[in-house]
């Protein structure tokens, strides 16, 4: 079952940069694999990941087949309110998994 790890500093000063973290468990199969057989092991990535920062979007990336298995995200973006930072995986075969984080700001 995929699970996310997400790193997000608790508090922060208004106007700080701050580093967010993330990392989700999948496998990410690239379907360019066979198997002892021959046959194609399906494709399944996760091929989009979003960051809203109090519902607007703040990071944004898309994903392919060369992305390793359990990706590992970090990026940065400004303190500017007190609120919540939500996080979306989607993916192959209906993949979808969701996380959030508070973070208060002074």
């Amino acid at each position: 079952m995929p699970s996310a790890l997400i790193n997000v500093p608790k508090r922060a000063k208004r106007g700080d940069v701050i580093e967010i973290k993330t990392l989700m468990s999948h496998i990410m199969e690239t379907g360019y694999r066979h198997t002892a057989s021959g046959s194609v092991v399906p494709r399944d990535i996760i091929t989009s990941f979003a960051c809203r920062y109090n519902g607007a979007e703040i990071f944004r990336a898309d994903f392919f087949p060369a992305i390793a298995a359990n990706p590992f995200i970090t990026f940065f973006t400004t303190a500017t309110e007190s609120g919540k930072l939500d996080f979306e995986w989607i993916g192959d075969k209906g993949f979808s998994e969701t996380a959030s984080a508070s973070i208060t700001v002074e």
